[in-house]
């Protein structure tokens, strides 16, 4: 339990420090804190279930990933735009294996399937020579006694190492995490809000499916006549046999069934159109949508599309959940990465975003018009350096 008494009292642990080493070099995180608390089921569960077998969940994730990964990281030093910087070399190839695109569409993924994302950089010489995204349900949260992280442990292969904050020339992890309102370290991802959503959604397609292999018929039961005399165990058993063969399944499909005297066959399930079937997916189908922030008009979804078109729909995804995540992830990487940088800061450039060129060019065309700014502060409305 953190204690919270020595928080607010600006308590500090006293547990001694540790080097860790990366290649022989020591080691800098930067990372999104993983391994969330799942109500329910794990990460890899979850993921498994929605990620990897909804295509809603699948399609939301990757749009915003993808989306957000397009919008270009600039430097900034002194206030002026920079292309030349070792903090730019660094986000355009942060290790040997990933180009910067590859490395942040993971974060940004990480950010809406666990709620947290993590980014171990290496650090030689006292400087930051890497960054590497690692897998949020590997960190584990070491708090100190004053209830705040002390280190990060990533497990991977039966080991463990851990990650020290207390490290130069930055802490040794970032965290990045999505609000939780209960709990004090880890993050709630979409994901983790959608599952009931998900289970629905996953059990209509799973009913379709038994449905399609049963020849799309619901269940009925053969009804045997009292008249006739009670079924032995024999003809009971052969019964069920024949019938699970003889009119199951796909290729069975629109058979006709002969009946012997004393039976009747009567159909005792609800018929998908008795059960709306259809809107029944489909509004577990925006439900999802709903806690991603992407428009069901962007997913193929029918049903409740406010807005006139797909450039509206697709506005209103990058205002109110694409701006909002990529400008937190630059201001988390730019206050974690600029004290190694010499003040440097990281800043996400919406300019060349087609999505938003027209909101842009109403921007442009007040701020042009108002005579009574300086050419300064309206370059400073624009966000253009002096």
């Amino acid at each position: 339990m953190p204690h919270w008494f020595n928080r607010l009292a600006g308590g500090r642990s006293n547990a001694p420090a540790e080097r860790k080493d990366f290649a022989g070099h020591s080691v800098l995180s930067l990372s999104q804190l993983g391994a969330a608390s799942w109500s329910n089921r794990g990460f890899a569960s979850l993921v498994n279930q929605g990620f990897a077998r909804n295509p809603v969940v699948y399609r939301c994730v990757r749009l915003i990933a993808e989306a957000a990964n397009r919008v270009p990281l600039v430097i900034e030093d002194n206030g002026r735009r920079v292309d030349e910087h070792p903090l730019a070399t660094l986000l355009g190839r942060p290790n040997g294996r990933q180009s910067g695109g590859e490395m942040l569409e993971a974060v940004f993924a990480y950010l809406q399937t666990a709620g947290n994302a993590y980014v171990q950089a290496g650090v030689v010489d006292g400087e930051v020579k890497a960054l590497f995204c690692l897998r949020p349900d590997r960190m584990r949260v070491v708090a100190g006694a004053d209830g705040w992280p002390l280190a990060y442990d990533y497990t991977a292969g039966g080991k463990t190492l851990r990650l020290r904050q207390d490290v130069e020339p930055v802490p040794g992890v970032l965290h990045m995490a999505l609000f939780h309102p209960l709990d004090d370290h880890y993050g709630m991802g979409p994901l983790e809000a959608a599952q009931t959503s998900l289970d629905i959604h996953n059990a209509a397609a799973q009913w379709n499916k038994a449905l399609l292999d049963n020849a799309a018929r619901p269940s009925g039961a053969l009804v045997y006549s009292m008249a006739g005399g009670n079924l032995s165990a024999d003809q009971f058993e052969r019964l069920k046999t024949e019938l699970e063969q003889g009119f199951s399944g796909v290729s069975n499909a629109g058979r006709p069934m002969v009946l012997e005297g004393g039976l009747d066959w009567k159909t005792i399930a609800l018929s998908p159109r008795d059960m709306d079937f259809i809107e029944a997916k489909n509004a577990a189908a925006r439900d999802i949508a709903l806690a991603f922030g992407v428009p069901p008009m962007l997913l193929g979804i029918p049903g409740d599309n406010t807005y006139a078109n797909l450039a509206e729909a697709n506005r209103a995804l990058w205002r109110q959940t694409l701006i909002p995540l990529v400008v937190r992830v630059a201001e988390d990487l730019s206050n974690w990465l600029s004290p190694a940088f010499g003040g440097a800061v990281i800043k996400a450039d919406f300019d060349g975003v087609e999505a938003l060129a027209e909101d842009r060019a109403a921007l442009w065309a007040r701020v042009g018009g108002a005579e009574f700014l300086s050419d300064a502060e309206k370059r400073a409305m624009l966000g253009i350096g002096a």
